[in-house]
């Protein structure tokens, strides 16, 4: 059947009902989903090394397991670190919502005394640091529950690696050199790599900023921040004001409205440099997304795979973005999702 041929109408509804059943089908291949989607990102950011190392003419295995050997090191040490402070974070949360208590006490106090009476019993039901802390550990536990499938997600990450000097070349000898869905892809799948390289830099340099901040400071638990800090730096506008509840929260605790305003000054200033300056820079304007479609990519990826969804909206609603844009047809859609 020509699609062309069909009535706008039609095309429309057409549309809708392969989105749904697309959609559908993700949430109930979730527990395979998630792993590959880990894997792929993970793999994406691991090629450019490969290719360099492969111009070095270093054979590709010994490449790729030298990637790879990298990524298992890094990731495994740290998530070490942070599984041992998520476990002693758990643990102080009952002595920090008591001293967090006697804190807002003592606000309640001083507020009253210029005139302003706030129930103490109102605020401590209001204010409480549980549930703040709750929120920050189903986002970690999540993200570590899918590291529980970590052999699989090392073996896909392993075989795409092994596939990615390969591809080109298939796809050219299966479309033919000069079919116009090779230059098409071609473009997109450079602009996705760029995308998550610069993103994935600048969420680091989020980090170790964010973390360097908070050890300066005295904060306790700095490598839980500082990791909270970078995986929502990946969901930009709204990310870094969420991760910075917490870590403020803990400040206050710690050390009073001072220390509280010294952390969350810190939180601006990443956000105002990386996300207002050094990021447009080297990302340029056209990869922008509307304040709306993050949040509502947010919600419905999170709806979709989870705490991981979550964390990997704004890629992969880039990635549709990116998509949408190499088609002609499809070129509409992805203007109306961006921020201009």
């Amino acid at each position: 059947m020509d699609y062309s041929a069909l009535s706008p109408t039609l095309r429309v509804m057409l549309g809708i009902a392969c989105f749904v059943v697309v959609v559908a089908g993700m949430k109930a291949a979730t527990e395979i989903l998630v792993p590959f989607l880990l894997s792929a990102f993970i793999a994406t950011l691991c090629a450019p090394a490969l290719m360099w190392l492969e111009s070095r003419r270093v054979p590709t295995t010994l490449a790729v397991v030298l990637v790879v050997l990298v990524v298992v090191l890094t990731v495994g040490g740290f998530s070490m670190v942070v599984a041992a402070s998520i476990n002693d974070f758990a643990k102080q949360v009952p002595g920090y919502q008591a001293r967090l208590l006697q804190e807002t006490e003592a606000v309640t106090t001083w507020l009253a005394g210029h005139g302003v009476e706030l129930s103490q019993q109102m605020v401590k039901e209001q204010i409480n640091p549980g549930k703040v802390m709750d929120m920050v550990r189903k986002v970690v536990t999540g993200f570590g529950n899918v590291l529980t499938d970590f052999f699989l997600i090392f073996l896909t990450v392993l075989f795409i690696l092994f596939e990615a000097s390969s591809f080109p070349v298939k796809f050219r000898r299966a479309m033919g050199e000069q079919h116009r869905s090779l230059a098409a892809f071609e473009q997109f799948n450079a602009s996705v790599k760029e995308y998550l390289i610069i993103k994935t830099l600048v969420s680091i340099g989020t980090g170790l900023f964010i973390g360097i901040w908070l050890w300066i400071q005295g904060l306790d638990y700095v490598a839980l921040w500082a990791l909270l800090a970078f995986l929502l730096n990946f969901i930009p506008n709204i990310g870094s004001i969420i991760a910075a509840v917490p870590a403020v929260l803990l400040s206050f605790v710690q050390f009073g409205f001072g220390g509280a305003g010294i952390t969350a000054l810190g939180f601006f200033i990443v956000n105002i440099v990386m996300g207002n300056i050094i990021e447009p820079r080297f990302m340029g304007k056209g990869l922008g997304l509307s304040t709306l479609v993050v949040f509502l990519s947010l919600l419905f990826w999170g709806w979709v795979l989870g705490p991981v969804g979550m964390l990997l909206s704004i890629p992969l609603t880039m990635i549709v973005k990116l998509a949408l844009e190499s088609n002609q047809e499809s070129h509409w859609l992805a203007v109306l999702l961006g921020n201009k």
